[in-house]
């Protein structure tokens, strides 16, 4: 099930008749976001798969597959910067083992993100997926 935030999230896009305005609160949302600080801006950190330079960060609380997955993030281009943090409401706060389990694809599909993303963005979402996933994966092993 979807976070709270998540379903604010949803809850705007189905208020925002016109999809401009959908990519506006989009680019919003991002503008928003606190900045990863340089530091975290490191291969290591890098979502490759992005047409954009994307960078997120997880911080994870506890160990197993109960612990509590955040991440932080941040891109170079505004839009993306709005899509994570789209994702962060998505995943954070979630237990791992729950994160692997989200239908991302779906959840997202709820926005209409699907049909406005050029090719380019909904490979970086996906690559941006597939990183979260990952990341999850690895802390629910632990």
């Amino acid at each position: 099930m979807a976070s709270e935030e998540f379903e604010d999230i949803v809850e705007t896009f189905e208020f925002l008749d016109d999809w401009e305005d959908r990519y506006r609160h989009v680019i919003e949302m991002g503008k928003a976001m606190e900045p990863l600080e340089d530091a975290f801006r490191v291969p290591a950190t890098k979502v490759e798969g992005c047409a954009s330079q994307v960078w997120l960060m997880p911080e994870i609380a506890g160990e197993g597959p109960d612990a509590v997955f955040r991440f932080r993030g941040d891109s170079d281009a505004m839009i993306v910067r709005g899509l994570i943090a789209i994702l962060k409401a998505l995943y954070s706060g979630q237990p791992v083992s729950e994160v692997i389990r989200i239908d991302a694809a779906g959840e997202l599909a709820r926005l209409g993100l699907n049909d406005h993303l050029s090719a380019q963005r909904s490979n970086g979402l996906r690559a941006m997926i597939e990183r979260i996933r990952l990341l999850a994966q690895e802390a629910a092993a632990a």
